[in-house]
C-alpha cells in the first residue's frame, strides 16, 4: 500500500502506515466485519461479538458492493464502529474477515470466514451470465450459499471457512460443490440460540409491544421478491385490519431488512401508512426479529426464514406468499410448507386463524426446528473457538452467555422503554 502524506490523513489510525503513532493501543490482529446488506450485516455481528472484551484485538467494518446495500450505511452508523470504505479494505491485509454473504470477497486479503444469513439454504437463484462455468446453462439456478458459482473463483474456494447450521448441510454443499467441503465446518445458528434464550421472556416483549392482556398477536412475516408475502398479497394486510376485531387482535409486520433496501424507508413506511393509522405495528428493519416473533400468537409468514425460526415458538405458522415458487429440494423450507396451513383468500381469516390454533402442530413444529440446527445452544462456544483458531491466538477463558433479544423496535411513534409503535 502506497500513498502520498495528504491521501495518508483520509485512513483510519488502524490502517496508516504511520498508524502506531496516533493508536493508543497497538492491536495483535486486525479483524475485517464484511457487511453486504442490512440482513448479512446482523448474522456478521452475532460473530463479531465474540470478540467483546479483548483488547488484541481491532475490529473494522466495511460496506461490501450489493444490489441490496442501501441501508447498510444506516446500519453500520448505528454500530458506531469504525467503518473502512471497500476502496481501501481491498487493499489492506487483514488477520481475518468474516461476512454472511458471498458478492466480492475474493478481492479481499485476508482469510474469510463465510456465516449464512439466513436458515435452511432453501431458495434457488439464477446463475448470473458472467459467472456461469463449465457445464452451467443459461437459466440454471442454483441454492444460494451451496453452489459452486458463488464459492469458487477461478478455480479456487473463495472462504478459508463456511460456516453451516447443520449437519445435514454437508451432504448438500458436498453434491453443490464437491471441493468445498473441505472447508465446511458446523458451527450452529445464533439466531435459534438467542430464539431459546428469547422464550421465557414473552411476556416483557408483548408488554413492550403494548399487546393487551385479552388481545392476540398476529405477525406477518415477508421476505423479499415477488413471490413474498408482500409481493403476493397486499390484500392479506388489509384483511387483517377489517377481518380482526381490534380489541382481540393487534396486528405487526416484519420485512425482511431487503425489502428496506429496495424501496427506500420513506417508501415502505408510505406504503403502510393506513396501515399505521389502523393501529398496525410496523417492526424496524434495524431491530432485532426474535421479539417480536416470541410474542406472537399466530405467525403469517412466506418462504423467508423468519417463518422457520416461528416453529420454535409454539405459535401456529400460517403460509402466504405465493404457492408456486420452487425451493431446494429437501429443504426445511419445504417441510415447512408441507405442513403448515395456507391463508386462503376466500374464506374468513378468524376462522382460519381459530383451525389452525386447534390443529395439532407441537410434533410436526418440533421436527421442523429441529433442522434448523444440530448445535442447539453452541454457536457462540464453537464460533468464538473458530474465529481465534483462524487469529493464531488463545480464545479469553470467560465464556459468554447467550442473552435474550433486546425489546422490540418499531418505526413510529414513542412508547415506554424506548420502543416505538
Amino acid at each position: 500500500m502506497s500513498a502520498s502524506v495528504s491521501g495518508m490523513d483520509r485512513w483510519p489510525v488502524p490502517l496508516r502506515l504511520d498508524g502506531d503513532r496516533w493508536a493508543t493501543r497497538r492491536m495483535e490482529k486486525r479483524v475485517l466485519a464484511v457487511v453486504h446488506t442490512v440482513a448479512a450485516g446482523q448474522r456478521v455481528v452475532d460473530a463479531v461479538r465474540l470478540l467483546d472484551a479483548d483488547p488484541r484485538v481491532q475490529v473494522m467494518f466495511t460496506a461490501a458492493p450489493d444490489v441490496f446495500s442501501h441501508g447498510v450505511a444506516g446500519f453500520l452508523e448505528g454500530l458506531r464502529g469504525l467503518v473502512v470504505p471497500w476502496s481501501q479494505a481491498v487493499n489492506v491485509r487483514f488477520d481475518l474477515a468474516l461476512a454472511a454473504s458471498h458478492g466480492s470477497l475474493y478481492e479481499l486479503h485476508a482469510p474469510v470466514i463465510v456465516l449464512p444469513h439466513g436458515v435452511g439454504h432453501n431458495k434457488f437463484v439464477s446463475v448470473p451470465t458472467n459467472r456461469r462455468g463449465p457445464g452451467v446453462t443459461a437459466g440454471e439456478r442454483e441454492v444460494y450459499g451451496l453452489s459452486r458459482q458463488r464459492l469458487v473463483r477461478d478455480g479456487v474456494v473463495v472462504p478459508k471457512v463456511i460456516v453451516l447450521s447443520h449437519e445435514e448441510e454437508l451432504t448438500r454443499l458436498g453434491r453443490a460443490c464437491p471441493e468445498a467441503l473441505p472447508f465446511a465446518e458446523v458451527i450452529g445458528d445464533p439466531c435459534f440460540d438467542r430464539m431459546t434464550a428469547s422464550l421465557p421472556s414473552r411476556a416483557r416483549y408483548r408488554e413492550a409491544l403494548r399487546i393487551g392482556a385479552n388481545q392476540a398477536l398476529v405477525l406477518a412475516c415477508s421476505t423479499w421478491g415477488p413471490d413474498a408475502l408482500l409481493g403476493q398479497q397486499w390484500d392479506l394486510l388489509d384483511r387483517l385490519v377489517t377481518e380482526l376485531p381490534r380489541d382481540q387482535f393487534r396486528i405487526a409486520v416484519l420485512l425482511h431488512p431487503n425489502v428496506w433496501s429496495a424501496h427506500g424507508d420513506w417508501q415502505v413506511q408510505s406504503w403502510f401508512a393506513g396501515l399505521r393509522r389502523a393501529g398496525v405495528l410496523l417492526v424496524s428493519q434495524y431491530a432485532d426479529w426474535c421479539g417480536p416473533l416470541v410474542a406472537a400468537d399466530f405467525i403469517v409468514g412466506d418462504h423467508g426464514s423468519v417463518s422457520l425460526y416461528g416453529t420454535m415458538t409454539g405459535a401456529p405458522v400460517l403460509m402466504a406468499g405465493s404457492p408456486t415458487v420452487e425451493l431446494a429440494p429437501g429443504s426445511p423450507m419445504v417441510e415447512l410448507r408441507s405442513i403448515a396451513p395456507r391463508i386462503h383468500a376466500d374464506r374468513p381469516l378468524r376462522g382460519q386463524l381459530r383451525q389452525a390454533a386447534a390443529a395439532p402442530r407441537a410434533e410436526h413444529h418440533a421436527r421442523v426446528a429441529a433442522r434448523i440446527t444440530s448445535e442447539p445452544g453452541h454457536f457462540a462456544r464453537r464460533m468464538r473457538a473458530l474465529i481465534y483458531r483462524e487469529l493464531r491466538l488463545p480464545a479469553p477463558a470467560a465464556q459468554l452467555p447467550v442473552e435474550p433479544a433486546p425489546l422490540p423496535v418499531t418505526v413510529t411513534g414513542e412508547a415506554a422503554d424506548g420502543v416505538t409503535s
